[in-house]
C-alpha cells in the first residue's frame, strides 16, 4: 500500500498565468495623465527659458499669523527664504530685510484683509508693490503645496514679469471706500431690526406692514413709540397717522386690533433701540465721509446744478448731506443726471473706482473689469460659453441695481431695458442695461462727454429704422424691391 503523503506538505505550485490586459478606460486614464505631464514639463521649460523682467524681486506669500518671503526662488532656500511674524515689529523686520537685500519691487496676493497693511507698509517704505489675484499664483498641479513654496513660486513669476496687477485705486479713494462700505453694512444690519420689529408685531397679530408701506416711516415710528407707551386703542393710535399716509384712519385702526404680548412688546422695544442707536452710527459714517469728500475736492468754478425734483420722500438711511453737490465738486459732472443712477449709486462708483479712469485704456477694457461682457471660453472653433464673469464688484451691483430701477422708466434706458428682457430674459437684460450704464459713466468721468438724455420714442425709432435696413436687405437678396405703402400710392395716384 502506497505511503500517504503528509497534510503539512505543500501542494504543487501552479504554473504562473498571463498578466491580463488593461482596460481600455484604464488606458485612456495613463494616457491622459501622461499628456498631462507632458504639458506640465513644457510649460516648466518655457518657463526656464523666459527672460528676466524684474531682477530685483521678491515673492511674499500672505498669512494671519505671520509672511513668507522669497527674494530668489532659484537659491538655497535657507538663505533666500524667510518668515516673519504678522505683527507689526514683524513687518519692520521684513522691510528692513527686503531693503538690506536690494529688493526694489515686491508682489503678494490679494488675500484681503490679511496683506492690507502690509501693502501700504511696502508702499510707504518706497518699494513698487504688485498686488496679483490668487487665481494667478496657482501653483503647478502635482506639485506639494506649502507656504515656502508658494512664496518662491510667486517670486519666480513676478521675476519673469508673469504676474498682472488688480486694480488699487489711491490713498484718498480707498479711505472714501472705507467710509462707504462701512455705511453699507451699518444700514444692512439695520435693516435687520426692522424685520425683527415687523416680526413681532406680527407675533401679536397687528397687521402694521399690510397698512404702512415702511414701519420705520413719520407714521410708522409714531404708531410704535406710543403702543411701547402703553398705549392699547386701535382708533387713538390711528389717530398718529400722516396727512400725507395713503390708509385712512379706519383701515390702520382695524389693522392695530392686536393681542399684544409682554415678550413680543419687549423684543419691539429692543429692537427699536438698536434701530436708532444704527442711525446714530450712520450719521456719524455721514458727517465722516461729507469731510472726505471735502478734503477730496478738485474744483471750485463751476456753474450750479440745476435743481432736481425728488421722486420719493426721504427715507431714513438716505445720506443726512448733499451728496449730489459733493460729488458734483470732485469729478465736474453730475451723475446723477443719467436715468437710474442716484446719489448712493453715484457715490459707491466714485468710492470703489475713484476718479482717474485713465487705468482702463478704453471702454471695453472698463467693462470687461467690471464683469458686464461676454466672458468668452471657444476651444476647438465651438463656443463652450459666453456667460458673464462672476464676481463680487461693488461697482458692477450698484450698476445693475441702476438698471434695475428703470425697468418702469420712460427714458431711452428703460426701453431698452424692456425690449431686452422679452428677448433675453430679466436677469440677462439687466446685465446689458448695466453695460449700457457702464460705458455712459466710462465716456461721462473719462472724457467729459456731455451726457444727452433721450425719450422712449426716440428708441423706438431707431428699432423701427433697424428692422427698415434689415428688410431691405433681405428682400434684396431675395431679387425683390421694398417699398413703403404712403409712397406706392402716391406713385399710383
Amino acid at each position: 500500500m502506497p505511503a500517504r503523503k503528509h497534510q503539512n506538505c505543500p501542494a504543487s505550485t501552479p504554473a504562473p498565468q498571463a498578466r491580463p490586459a488593461p482596460a481600455p478606460h484604464a488606458q485612456r486614464r495613463a494616457a491622459r495623465r501622461a499628456r498631462q505631464a507632458r504639458r506640465q514639463a513644457e510649460a516648466c521649460a518655457r518657463l526656464a527659458a523666459a527672460p528676466t523682467r524684474h531682477a530685483h524681486a521678491a515673492g511674499i506669500d500672505v498669512g494671519d499669523a505671520s509672511h513668507w518671503v522669497c527674494i530668489d526662488a532659484d537659491a538655497p532656500a535657507a538663505t533666500a527664504v524667510r518668515q516673519f511674524p504678522a505683527h507689526t515689529p514683524g513687518l519692520r523686520q521684513l522691510v528692513a530685510w527686503l531693503k538690506e537685500c536690494g529688493v526694489t519691487t515686491v508682489a503678494l496676493e490679494a488675500s484681503g484683509v490679511y496683506g492690507h497693511v502690509l501693502f501700504l507698509t511696502l508702499l510707504d517704505a518706497g518699494f513698487h508693490v504688485l498686488m496679483t489675484s490668487p487665481k494667478f499664483t496657482r501653483q503647478i498641479q502635482g506639485r506639494p503645496k506649502t507656504d515656502k513654496r508658494d512664496c518662491q513660486w510667486i517670486q519666480r513669476l513676478h521675476r519673469l514679469g508673469f504676474l498682472p496687477t488688480i486694480f488699487q485705486p489711491d490713498a484718498a479713494t480707498q479711505t472714501l471706500r472705507d467710509y462707504v462700505r462701512q455705511r453699507a453694512n451699518y444700514v444692512r444690519l439695520s435693516g435687520q431690526f426692522i424685520q425683527r420689529m415687523q416680526k413681532a408685531l406680527e407675533a401679536m397679530n397687528l397687521k402694521l406692514t399690510l397698512v404702512l408701506g415702511d414701519v420705520t416711516g413719520v407714521t410708522g415710528l409714531k404708531i410704535i413709540r406710543a403702543i411701547l407707551a402703553d398705549q392699547r386703542d386701535p382708533h387713538a393710535l390711528a389717530k398718529l397717522r400722516d396727512r400725507r399716509c395713503q390708509r385712512s384712519e379706519a383701515e390702520i385702526a382695524q389693522a392695530l386690533d392686536g393681542r399684544y404680548r409682554p415678550e413680543f412688546l419687549l423684543e419691539l422695544r429692543c429692537c427699536l433701540e438698536l434701530w436708532e442707536a444704527h442711525q446714530r452710527v450712520i450719521a456719524q459714517v455721514d458727517q465722516a465721509i461729507a469731510a472726505q469728500l471735502r478734503a477730496m475736492q478738485q474744483q471750485t468754478d463751476l456753474p450750479p446744478l440745476p435743481p432736481k425734483p425728488r421722486r420719493r420722500g426721504r427715507k431714513p438711511h438716505d445720506p443726512r448731506f448733499d451728496v449730489r453737490g459733493a460729488l458734483y465738486l470732485l469729478t465736474g459732472v453730475d451723475l446723477t443726471a443719467i436715468e437710474g443712477i442716484d446719489e448712493m449709486h453715484a457715490l459707491t462708483l466714485l468710492s470703489e473706482l475713484g476718479t482717474d479712469f485713465s487705468k482702463w485704456p478704453t471702454v471695453k477694457h472698463f467693462t470687461s473689469w467690471l464683469g458686464l461682457c461676454p466672458n468668452w471660453k471657444k476651444t476647438g472653433g465651438k463656443v463652450q460659453s459666453s456667460r458673464t464673469r462672476q464676481g463680487k464688484g461693488r461697482a458692477a451691483r450698484a450698476l445693475r441695481l441702476a438698471a434695475w430701477s428703470l425697468m418702469r422708466s420712460t427714458s431711452y434706458l428703460g426701453a431698452y431695458l424692456r425690449r431686452q428682457r422679452g428677448r433675453l430674459g430679466a436677469p440677462k437684460a439687466i446685465t446689458a442695461t448695466a453695460h449700457k450704464l457702464a460705458r455712459i459713466v466710462y465716456n461721462l468721468l473719462r472724457y467729459g462727454a456731455a451726457y444727452v438724455q433721450q425719450t422712449e420714442a426716440a428708441y423706438a425709432e431707431q428699432v423701427r429704422q433697424r428692422r427698415e435696413k434689415q428688410l431691405q436687405r433681405q428682400a434684396k437678396e431675395l431679387g425683390y424691391e421694398l417699398r413703403k405703402i404712403e409712397a406706392a400710392a402716391a406713385a399710383e395716384g
